[in-house]
């Protein structure tokens, strides 16, 4: 202890800093400036954005599937903007979507049908007013809730997924509906009795050519076609179903 006070007692101390020597000014000064650093607070500020902008923008996207659902089908539907907007409408109001579609593919149909096939010389327009009546209020919200039942019937994907799809559709729900809607369609126009000579005459018929318009497509449309979309693509084959679907339902019954 002694010996390190004698040492501290003999340096001089100094408040005043020792001058740098000359020649350390003078590299001091050839040397170019360093360029400016990032401020601590500065550094630490950008890791704390990015960290919490990323978590905000996954739960605004992925977190609500109304807004993802919104963003994909605008992002698919980039320079189509009626589709667009038939996407939209699909998503907040897919019953009555649905069912203004096929009342206007099956309107469109009968038209084809009368004008084309029957060759009428004027519409009928009663006949018209029900056929896109059924449109309306049967065969939109039925395909609507088929189609989503039969998605969570159905779990497994793949082919083997497509074909229970199609089996299920074809083989049980089409042979069923095909005969309801001949039913209501004959009642409605005031024939009430005439509906069983008409499934008679008619329905095999029409289940049959049925089959060899849709068991196709359907395969392909319950393969590649988001649920969501499947009554969508079937309009575009309805309207050509519908035309064969009025023709059938409108001609005459034969009687023995």
């Amino acid at each position: 202890m002694a010996m390190a006070s004698t040492l501290l007692a003999s340096r001089p101390f100094s408040a005043r800093p020792s001058a740098p020597p000359p020649h350390s000014r003078r590299l001091a000064l050839a040397l170019p400036p360093r360029p400016a650093t990032l401020s601590a607070p500065a550094a630490t500020h950008h890791p704390r954005k990015c960290g919490r902008l990323q978590p905000l923008h996954a739960a605004s996207c992925c977190g609500n599937p109304a807004a993802a659902a919104g963003a994909a089908a605008g992002a698919g539907a980039n320079g189509w903007p009626l589709l667009a907007w038939y996407l939209m409408a699909l998503d907040k109001n897919p019953v009555v979507t649905k069912a203004i579609t096929s009342a206007v593919l099956t309107l469109a149909g009968d038209i084809i049908c009368q004008l084309v096939i029957d060759k009428a010389p004027e519409l009928d327009l009663k006949r018209t007013f029900v056929f896109t009546f059924l449109g309306l209020v049967l065969v939109g919200p039925t395909l609507h809730v088929w189609y989503l039942y039969l998605s969570k019937l159905v779990t497994i994907s793949g082919a083997s997924g497509a074909i229970a799809h199609l089996v299920l559709d074809q083989f049980i729900f089409s042979p069923i509906f095909i005969g309801v809607f001949m039913s209501l369609l004959v009642t409605l126009e005031g024939r009430p009795s005439l509906v069983v000579p008409k499934l008679k005459q008619e329905w095999l018929s029409s289940v049959s050519a049925n089959w060899q318009l849709w068991i196709p497509f359907q395969f392909l449309n319950f393969y590649f076609v988001p649920q969501k979309l499947q009554v969508l693509a079937a309009n575009f084959v309805a309207l050509a179903w519908n035309v064969i679907l009025s023709f059938k339902a409108h001609k005459e019954i034969v009687t023995k």
